[in-house]
């Protein structure tokens, strides 16, 4: 039945003079979002709006499933794009569009009309009226509720005439790409994919870093991480995903370290190569899953001792979740049942059985001298041996 889609965005509609650019964005999210689908599509600006028409029979609910992950959309309405040709045909069409529509007609129903083209010559309240009538007349089992109707038949005269009757919700937030570029440090956890999912729908194109620690973690550990990027690249677009060889560096700070310090010192140095990479990719942050107080690591000291080494920001889009409404988040992107198999990542091979809560900056300096021969050379040859995977 419909071969177009009507599509409405949010923030963006407040951006002022820059809103093109944001709307210029949102559209190559969307032709980005469309191409795995079968069919050929146009997509055109107009007054605020963004349509999507086919020009090719194409799959409805593909169409649909890809639209509704691309961050900036607020609604996605199946819409009937109808040429002015008088009231009369106007009538008719909508009166075509319920017939189709619903197949029960012991509905209550509502007309808004929208008369954005203002030289069309009736006003909006006596369309609504005059509408009402002839649908009255075509159903009579129909009936008018201007309160709660289960039908808001949407009327909006622009260069054409479009009805729908239904906005189905998208992932709001802002097109991808429209607020810079960060590294995501992407693990096998439940957190950090979520966290890449949270700072992309701010507009935010993130590519990642993984540290793999073979042979305390397996390739399966491996696939499991590029799958759970597969599954956010769903929303963000493809990801740059680097894979560095992290074990010698571990196993050095095993030996080297008070072994209660060892998860703030590996940390602090995953935070140094992946802030190389960042600078490397032109990326204006760091962004982990970490929530406040989650684990011995995520305490407020802890997190400024990780801190520390960094010269850019670090975004944590989750520091004030708890585990449950991460969790709910994971489940609603796809990521939880991939998260929670079984294969550990490099963070939890090496954890102390009583580690430190309160790291004093001064003893974890200090702790770090201990490297001081060897962990600069494990540093550049972790970062040159890194793999780069492109996930689409």
């Amino acid at each position: 039945m419909f071969k177009a889609f009507l599509i409405k965005y949010g923030e963006i509609g407040i951006k002022g003079k820059n809103r093109h650019l944001f709307e210029d964005a949102l559209v190559r999210q969307i032709k980005y979002a469309l191409k795995p689908v079968d069919g050929e599509f146009s997509i055109s600006k107009e007054q605020g709006r963004i349509y999507i028409e086919a020009l090719t029979e194409f799959d409805y609910d593909e169409a649909l499933e890809s639209l509704q992950r691309v961050f900036g959309i607020v609604g996605i309405c199946p819409v009937v794009l109808a040429e002015d040709e008088g009231f009369d045909k106007l009538a008719q069409d909508v009166e075509d569009y319920l017939d189709r529509r619903y197949a029960d007609k012991h509905l209550t129903f509502k007309v808004n009309t929208r008369r954005a083209r203002k030289s069309y010559p009736i006003p909006s309240m006596e369309v609504n009226a005059a509408l009402g009538e002839k649908i009255l007349d075509a159903f009579p089992d129909m009936t008018v509720d201007v309160h709660n109707p289960d039908i808001l038949v949407n009327v909006e005269i622009r260069n054409k005439i479009n009805i729908y009757s239904e906005v189905i919700p998208g992932p709001g937030g802002m097109p991808v790409g429209t607020n810079g570029k960060g590294m995501l440090l992407l693990s096998g956890g439940i957190d950090s994919p979520v966290a890449g999912y949270m700072i992309a729908k701010r507009g935010v194109k993130i590519d990642a870093v993984y540290f793999h620690a073979p042979p305390y973690t397996s390739e399966r550990a491996k696939q499991k991480v590029i799958d759970l990027a597969k599954i956010v690249a769903q929303f963000t677009g493809p990801i740059y995903l680097k894979i560095v060889n992290f074990t010698d560096i571990q196993m050095y700070i095993y030996d080297k370290c008070p072994h209660d310090e060892l998860t703030i010192i590996m940390r602090r140095y995953m935070m140094r190569i992946a802030e190389y990479f960042a600078k490397e990719t032109e990326s204006l942050g760091l962004i982990t899953g970490e929530s406040i107080g989650q684990v011995a690591s995520q305490t407020m000291q802890s997190l400024a001792a990780t801190d520390e080494v960094c010269t850019m920001p670090v975004y944590r889009p989750l520091i004030g979740f708890d585990k449950q409404e991460i969790i709910e988040v994971s489940k609603k992107i796809g990521t939880f049942e991939t998260s929670i198999l079984p294969y550990e990542d490099c963070c939890t091979i090496f954890v102390a059985k009583h580690p430190v809560t309160k790291p004093s900056l001064k003893v974890i300096r200090r702790s770090e001298t201990h490297l001081k021969e060897k962990i600069d050379e494990m540093v550049e040859t972790a970062i040159e041996t890194a793999e780069t995977i492109v996930i689409r």
